[in-house]
């Protein structure tokens, strides 16, 4: 077993959309030690490998981020004291690592599966970070369970779909423009602000969207994050997209959640759209 039972009945209780915390037994992995991460950053290709120094700020510009003047392969070899942050993204390319992330995601399958269908697009990224790194405030869309493999770091989460924080048009460019994952950061959002510390053995899902940056302690960090898509996440998306035409079109539509069953048929019809374009196009 990777995760401790108990914590996963709290888990598939609120999920899709409340976080919550797990514990995992992959602390001491040999395919998650320093030794073997340098080879996996010198094995995935370099778009895999996205890497920048460490000492930022919550609302860093995605377009400023500097470079620390080091090889990804150095970068990982000097964690210690070169001030950066570095992701191994789809490491679900390499054997060994997609052996790995199945594991992890086997466990909770039948969970996620029950009310709103089967994972897919499981995708693993390795987060290694100096001492006193930050990751930036921003959102991912995907499904997330982040385990923390070594090192201390404090996980800054706020709520999804709160319009004070990510207004619905920076929802619908996320979703039709590929906007950026980083989001302007406000001291006024705090207020809804939920600080999570993970140590060594801890693990936390994080909710499809929720806003979030991240702070790491005294030690270098090393993080495993494990991700899927589902039927849930497909319709978030599609409503999105639906919107932001409808907007475009002078619509004003309602935030996801204001009205449901219009949120069902407007993701019902731009998949049924898609699915004849593709036809077409085909």
């Amino acid at each position: 077993m990777i995760f401790d039972e108990q914590p996963l009945g709290v888990f598939a209780a609120g999920y899709p959309v409340a976080p919550a915390a797990l514990r995992h037994h992959l602390t001491g992995n040999p395919l998650l030690d320093m030794a073997a991460l340098v080879e996996l950053t010198k094995a995935l290709p370099a778009k895999s490998v996205e890497y920048n120094v460490g000492d930022l700020p919550v609302e860093q510009d995605p377009d400023k981020t500097p470079m620390n003047g080091l090889s990804a392969e150095e970068t990982v070899r000097r964690i210690q004291d070169c001030d950066s942050w570095l992701v191994l993204k789809n490491i679900e390319d390499h054997p060994s690592y997609n052996a790995l992330l199945d594991n992890v995601l086997d466990e909770v399958s039948a969970l996620v599966a029950a009310d709103h269908g089967p994972m897919y697009k499981r995708e693993g990224f390795i987060f290694i970070s100096s001492p006193g790194a930050v990751t930036p405030f921003h959102m991912d869309p995907e499904h997330n369970i982040l385990l923390q493999i070594a090192g201390h770091k404090t996980f800054h989460l706020y709520p999804a779909n709160e319009p004070s924080l990510v207004s619905p048009e920076q929802h619908e460019s996320f979703h039709s423009e590929g906007g950026h994952r980083n989001l302007v950061h406000d001291k006024a959002y705090d207020a809804f602000r939920q600080s999570i510390s993970l140590h060594p053995g801890d693990a936390l899902h994080v909710p499809l969207k929720s806003p979030h940056w991240v702070q790491v302690g005294d030690e270098v960090s090393v993080s495993l994050s494990v991700t899927w898509r589902s039927r849930f996440s497909d319709a978030e998306a599609r409503l999105h997209q639906v919107n932001g035409w409808l907007r475009q079109k002078g619509f004003n539509p309602p935030m996801r959640g204001e009205a449901l069953i219009r949120d069902s048929a407007k993701s019902l019809a731009h998949r049924l759209l898609s699915g004849v374009t593709r036809r077409l196009l085909g």
